[in-house]
């Protein structure tokens, strides 16, 4: 099997993702690839504590690689950042890389040029496969999410902490899309059929916070997010 990194969030489409690679056995996931807030220690853009990743990860029974990244960072810094991560990896015998992207063709096209320069294939286990035939094969396989992260421009901070079940769909306004692959909402998954067991989280306190940043077309953008806090039950 070629050896594989898995490009973890913790949220439900890569959790999917991972799903159907471990059901191919065209691939050896030798480690979760996490990016993480390094003032924080949480996961980028979805607010989850580093204890909560670990938690997933001990779960599955993978090692991890957690990429930290400061609040300020450039593109170039990333990337170099990202190369300094991959690095021993490639070295160890990874040649491909799977994500959990669903429709973003930019997106793609640009994991896959950054990928080709460091002679890795990108794998991409659910790509163009509609949102709700993604959900309901989430749901019967027996996984179960938290929305952790909602972008305000889309939904209102009543989304957040919610679970992400056939209510959580119906009541999205029609602009949103179900899997959230706009940016709208991000998830953390607690169960899954590849956990040893669940994990017990608590939804605590909402935390709105207001982001100023420039894309990586340079295009100046104000967003303003809603992060559960969620909690891990010992």
């Amino acid at each position: 099997m070629n050896k594989a990194v898995m490009n973890w969030s913790g949220g439900k489409d890569s959790a999917l993702a991972l799903w159907r690679v471990l059901q191919s056995d065209a691939y050896q996931v030798e480690t979760l690839l996490t990016t993480l807030n390094a003032a924080n220690r949480r996961i980028s853009m979805h607010g989850v504590s580093e204890a909560l990743l670990d938690a997933q990860a001990n779960r599955i029974g993978l090692p991890q690689t957690k990429l930290y990244l400061p609040e300020e960072s450039s593109m170039v810094a990333y990337e170099q950042r990202m190369n300094d991560t991959l690095e021993p990896l490639i070295e160890a015998g990874v040649t491909h890389a799977i994500f959990g992207d669903i429709f973003l063709e930019d997106l793609r096209a640009w994991r896959e040029n950054q990928l080709a320069s460091r002679n890795l294939t990108g794998v991409f286990p659910i790509w163009q496969i509609p949102s709700l035939q993604l959900l309901e094969e989430f749901w019967e396989a027996g996984f179960k999410t938290v929305v952790v992260s909602v972008n305000s421009q889309y939904l209102d901070k009543s989304f957040c902490g919610r679970v992400l079940d056939r209510e959580f769909v119906r009541d999205l306004p029609a602009n949103v899309d179900p899997c959230g692959e706009n940016g709208e909402f991000h998830t953390f998954v607690y169960q899954a059929p590849y956990f040893a067991e669940p994990i017990e989280v608590q939804v605590a306190d909402i935390v709105t916070k207001t982001y100023d940043f420039k894309t990586a077309t340079g295009e100046q953008v104000v967003s303003t997010y809603y992060f559960t806090d969620l909690q891990l039950l010992q």
